[in-house]
């Protein structure tokens, strides 16, 4: 192997963070590469939440008391610091949500709806998941506006694509940074450019990238960028939606009550400052403070030697899984040399994914199959589904070989 089996932190004493990776499965040690749907929460994000709840569990804003006080200060704390994680002025340009699906939503209905005109366009990527792709469709029908697609080959978009498909009757644009089903970074710096030199606003999904890789939403110049805390050691039930300031002034919230309005009158409101126009109803407290929590976690592990490590196991994980002529890898290889991070979708001969990953869980090791969320694309790659691999900061080579090991197995049942 050309890879040198190296780490820029301690990965066993990282692993000892993360109490569910010590467990066994039906008998055998757990290997969990299922990073992608959720990642696991090290003992740090866990006590977190305990401590919210058994020390000063109350809602925020507005209470007198010290324990709505103590909370207030640890929620609004809680923006800051996401703020300062990825890169946004202040906490006024970070909204909580429940995941990154209700922050593509808030920008597709309370953008996109008041400014996508019929007879404009909106351009995604083939590579689209679900939660990106579905709520721009509603709005393009609504709307009578058009969709178009930048053509992608073997998980890269197209040469060309972007300069073809982004042109002065586009009005949003909405591109997935990092492919859940390749791993591969799209060209953002590229389509922000083009999208802001035809006055275009333009949704990044960060989903997969903000919990591996270091993204700075100011240097990217990014007018909406959304996150989901899960993926990277928070809790679920935890997102994030950025917005530039005049970008988030032009949306309007699509969820109304408590804790986003000013002044209500019984014929009409206004609504509060920013971040807070947004967030109505009682937020998830906890969530937000196990989300501070995971952002000190990465931040003292390093944002930039999290994504070394990953790209080293997953390198190492592609050069094994190419050496069988039994298994199809799906996107670039082990010798593409541009960004990428730990995901590796692929097939083996005669078996269907379902049965793959089932056979690979009987043996402790979780990975996924499926559309992975990207029906269309699966149709554009001539496969219904994948077995995907996952990695992330605690995973280890000995796991990637755990996974060959299962393959084997595979195989061997269906030979």
């Amino acid at each position: 192997m050309s890879i040198e089996k190296a780490s820029p932190y301690n990965v066993e004493a990282v692993r000892d963070d993360f109490p569910v990776l010590g467990r066994t499965v039906d008998g055998e040690k757990l290997v969990y590469l299922d990073n992608a749907a959720t990642s696991q929460k090290p003992q740090a994000v866990i006590d977190a939440v305990s401590e919210f709840y058994e020390g000063y569990n109350a809602n925020v804003h507005r209470g007198l008391h010290k324990l709505s006080q103590e909370a207030s200060e640890a929620y609004e704390g809680a923006h800051d610091k996401v703020a300062e994680f990825i890169g946004a002025d202040g906490r006024e340009n970070i909204i909580f949500t429940s995941n990154t699906t209700e922050g593509v939503n808030t920008v597709a209905f309370g953008w996109g709806m008041h400014h996508v005109e019929e007879g404009d366009n909106i351009v995604l990527t083939q590579m689209e998941h679900h939660s990106s792709l579905v709520p721009w469709q509603q709005v393009a029908k609504r709307n009578d506006a058009e969709l178009r697609f930048l053509e992608v080959e073997e998980g890269l978009v197209k040469d060309g694509e972007v300069e073809e498909k982004i042109d002065e009757d586009t009005t949003a644009v909405s591109v997935i940074h990092m492919s859940n089903v390749f791993g591969t970074f799209a060209p953002v710096d590229e389509i922000i450019d083009r999208a802001h030199e035809h006055g275009a606003r333009v949704l990044v999904d960060g989903a997969q990238s903000v919990p591996h890789a270091s993204v700075n939403v100011n240097e990217m110049d990014a007018d909406f960028l959304v996150t989901s805390g899960h993926k990277m050691c928070g809790p679920t039930g935890t997102g994030v939606l950025y917005g530039k300031t005049d970008a988030l002034h032009e949306t309007e919230p699509y969820r109304y009550g408590g804790e986003m309005i000013k002044i209500v009158e019984y014929d009409d409101a206004t609504w509060a400052d920013l971040p807070w126009k947004f967030e109505g109803g009682t937020p998830n407290i906890a969530g937000a403070v196990g989300l501070s929590a995971a952002v000190d976690y990465l931040e003292e592990l390093g944002v930039e030697n999290v994504h070394e490590h990953e790209s080293a196991v997953t390198r190492y994980a592609l050069e094994l899984l190419e050496d069988d002529d039994e298994v199809t890898v799906y996107g670039p290889h082990a010798d593409y040399d541009k960004e990428r991070a730990g995901v590796i979708s692929f097939n083996v001969s005669d078996a269907h994914p379902h049965d793959s990953s089932q056979l690979l869980s009987d043996q402790g090791i979780a990975t996924r199959s499926g559309h992975h969320c990207a029906q269309p694309l699966m149709r554009e790659m001539g496969v219904p589904a994948t077995t995907r691999a996952s990695f992330y900061l605690y995973n280890t080579y000995e796991e990637v070989d755990a996974l060959v090991e299962g393959i084997e197995t595979v195989k061997e049942v269906f030979a």
